[in-house]
């Protein structure tokens, strides 16, 4: 998965410390304990609180039991982790992205980073009778990956009795008949995750015929499971609120957590009147989604806290236990904490629901018939490439002891068959803009997607791009691409020119490598200029050239980034070069020799404290040759790179886009302060200088700008606001921005 899940499948538990817990509760005499723990999404969080204190008291644990959020904390103490691992688990998630169905930053291809930034919406379509993925929100694409490796060593088909360190049981609904379904054996990530699948927020989970959804539906707190398993003594904890009233419904989740709190009370009475000690946690102020590390914080402070007002019933049931106070419970530690980077030996290779040419593809590009061992590097790669170039919706990897060694199950679902991105944004320059695209796998010996997108507003584009994914390193990429531009171009902040034109671009780009943060391409462009209308300043300082005509250029990109925050990153770096050489005949431009332009930059982030980071960039492009035609010139103004117009280049304090010299270079110092989770102040400085002659660059006035702005972060892109004033247009710059940049 991810550094978001605390190291690549946490920890390998050892069986020694399992047999020593188990022995316990086989004392003579002794009665055995359950500790029962229900539903309720992140209220569930709670629940370790309350397994901390117990530990503490020297309570046995012999049998557990849960629905839900419950089911998983239950299974991941079953196995092992005691309440400290559990606390640190939980903290160790970026929980957005875990009950998200996006690809993990560090394992995606710099495109596919670009539109998880850019879109708002996705959603997908499968191939097959059954789609495995539908009916929810979210598939819990991430959530199945993070029980599979926070389950190691326990992911394989077992009784949960037999061979989990606790007994252990949870439960699910089915729909397809309404009943309960109690899991005592199987493969606990899919118990797991069938006991939590909120229906409409997360997929059901397809057993068989059954189809299971969240098991609070029938018995959200199974208490009566565990005195089936043998439970003389039960401890229970539940983490429901007050009855809602109708103000209380202000939103999608409130309503949806509604629904399956009043479906959550079957057996709920019966069940507290078999409990020996039944623990209520306070969780007002907090829903089912309530997953920000505050809330996650504070939820498991009042378990303790609640565990705590019941200390003196702990302690008296530890003589009805028949235990005394020199008793203290083997409690399961995993031994050592070991991020899954060591070697395992191979003994082979099983596929499921995959193709045979699907299996070669993957055995050719990873050499796995000769590879004798595997590690989480080599895992990682394979279930991308079966989600990127095999567009598989889902894949796993899963190890199955074999002999001396252990046998890797590579299993794969449903193939997409289109993904459909939507994005949308407002500015007070363009207004609103609605940007759409369509991911398609194409039917092929050789793995292919196209990739149509099309944009809407004062700027129209449609693009339409095929990528080749062959066994080699590179993905060979052919698109085409139709603007339709209207812009204004100034000079020291007069407006010069307002230009309407058509852009038509045709990319071949034979080599475009990808691995971790970087991506390398070379390949030839044609670009065809067709200018529709001209409109120049009384004032003008007669930039000339601007006429219809075709270009063909060279080109060759490197791209780097490491930032862990597309908009917002407090750490890593971000570096983009490119080469170019512009020719109307492929040798050269108007008879002379072609354009040569080399433009870069560069930005890296320092935090200092804990919500203040410091981000210097260095910038600049520089062009060479005796013709430019205007309309690859430079340009500065805006916020971003490349927005209106390819070349454009950021600058501090100006809004529009100024028109400069063939010679540019910048330096920009930002200082970002972070108020709260999401709200931002940014502080920007700029100097750059220009020239016609890269001699002359450092001869004229430094060009100068500051900025001040306010951004609040939302799951639809940056919010916000910003003013500046450069030397170079002598006017201020107020901008309003809502939504990711596109």
């Amino acid at each position: 998965m991810t550094a978001r899940a605390l190291g690549l499948g946490l920890m390998v538990l050892m069986c020694v410390t399992a047999s020593a817990q188990q022995a316990d509760s086989t004392v003579v005499g002794r009665k055995k304990v359950a500790v029962v723990l229900s539903g309720g999404g992140a209220k569930g969080m709670a629940h370790i609180g309350v397994l901390k204190v117990l530990e503490r008291a020297g309570i046995p644990v012999d049998i557990i039991t849960g629905t839900s959020m419950g089911s998983i904390i239950g299974g991941l103490y079953a196995i092992g982790y005691n309440a400290n691992a559990l606390d640190s688990v939980a903290r160790a998630q970026d929980w957005s992205y875990v009950i998200s169905d996006k690809e993990d930053l560090r394992n995606q291809s710099l495109g596919d980073k670009l539109k998880q930034y850019t879109y708002v919406f996705t959603t997908g379509l499968t191939i097959g009778k059954r789609n495995l993925n539908a009916g929810g929100l979210i598939k819990g694409k991430n959530l199945a990956e993070l029980f599979q490796q926070v389950c190691t060593g326990y992911t394989d088909s077992l009784d949960f009795s037999r061979d989990l360190p606790i007994p252990f049981a949870c439960v699910a609904t089915n729909i397809i008949d309404n009943s309960e379904e109690d899991f005592h054996s199987g493969r606990l990530p899919q118990a797991m995750r069938s006991s939590m699948s909120i229906p409409g927020v997360f997929a059901p989970v397809r057993l068989g015929d059954k189809v299971l959804v969240d098991g609070g539906l029938k018995n959200n707190y199974p208490a009566d499971i565990a005195r089936e398993m043998g439970a003389d003594i039960i401890i229970g904890v539940t983490v429901q609120g007050a009855p809602k009233v109708a103000e209380d419904m202000g939103g999608t989740m409130s309503i949806i957590g509604q629904i399956v709190d009043v479906n959550c009370k079957n057996k709920v009475e019966e069940n507290l009147a078999i409990t020996d000690l039944h623990m209520q946690v306070d969780t007002k102020g907090y829903s089912t989604a309530s997953f920000s590390a505050v809330a996650i914080d504070s939820l498991i402070r009042r378990g303790e806290e609640e565990a705590m007002r019941h200390w003196d019933e702990i302690i008296a049931l530890k003589e009805r236990i028949s235990i005394d106070e020199s008793f203290r419970p083997v409690i399961l530690h995993p031994l050592r904490p070991q991020v899954m980077t060591e070697k395992q030996r191979v003994t082979g290779y099983t596929f499921e629901n995959m193709t045979p040419q699907a299996e070669h593809f993957l055995r050719q590009k990873f050499g796995l018939n000769k590879k004798d061992s595997v590690d989480a590097s080599l895992v990682q790669e394979l279930t991308t490439s079966m989600r990127i170039d095999l567009f598989y919706q889902t894949a796993e990897c899963r190890f199955v002891s074999d002999g001396d060694g252990v046998r890797v199950i590579v299993s794969a679902g449903n193939r997409k068959m289109m993904q459909l991105h939507a994005g949308m944004r407002y500015d007070i320059e363009e207004h609103a803009s609605l940007q759409v695209s369509a991911e398609i796998p194409l039917k092929t010996a050789l793995p292919m997607n196209a990739d149509v997108t099309v944009r809407l507003g004062k700027r129209i584009m449609a693009q339409a791009a095929w990528t080749f994914h062959p066994r080699s390193f590179t993905r060979p990429t052919v698109s085409y691409t139709f603007r339709r531009n209207d812009i204004n171009l100034y000079i020291k902040g007069s407006r010069d020119y307002s230009i309407l034109y058509h852009q038509s671009q045709l990319n071949l780009v034979p080599f475009n490598h990808d691995f971790r943060h970087f991506n390398v391409q070379a390949g030839l462009r044609w670009d065809y200029i067709h200018y529709l209308d001209k409109l120049v300043s009384d004032k003008s300082n007669g930039l000339v050239g601007m006429d219809n005509g075709h270009y063909f250029s060279y080109r060759v990109r490197a791209d780097y980034n490491s930032e862990d925050n597309w908009n917002f990153p407090t750490r890593g770096a971000r570096f983009k070069a490119e080469y170019a050489y512009l020719t109307d005949n492929f040798v050269k431009l108007d008879g002379h020799t072609g354009m040569s332009g080399v433009n870069a930059n560069w930005r890296m982030s320092f935090t200092l404290g804990k919500r203040f980071t410091f981000q210097p960039m260095v910038y600049g492009r520089l062009l060479f040759g005796n013709v430019v035609p205007p309309i690859f010139g430079n340009t500065i103004g805006g916020e971003w790179f490349g927005h209106y117009i390819e070349q454009q280049m950021p600058f501090a304090g100006i809004g529009n886009i100024e028109y400069i010299g063939k010679q540019f270079v910048a330096a920009q110092l930002q200082g970002q302060q972070r108020i709260g989770n999401n709200h931002y102040i940014l502080l920007r400085l700029a100097a750059g200088q220009q020239s016609s002659k890269l001699k002359e660059i450092f001869d004229n006035r430094t060009l100068i700008g500051g900025q001040i702005a306010y951004y609040y972060n939302t799951i639809f892109g940056p919010v916000g606001v910003s003013l500046g004033y450069s030397n170079c247009t002598k006017k201020a710059y107020f901008f309003l921005n809502l939504g990711y940049e596109f």
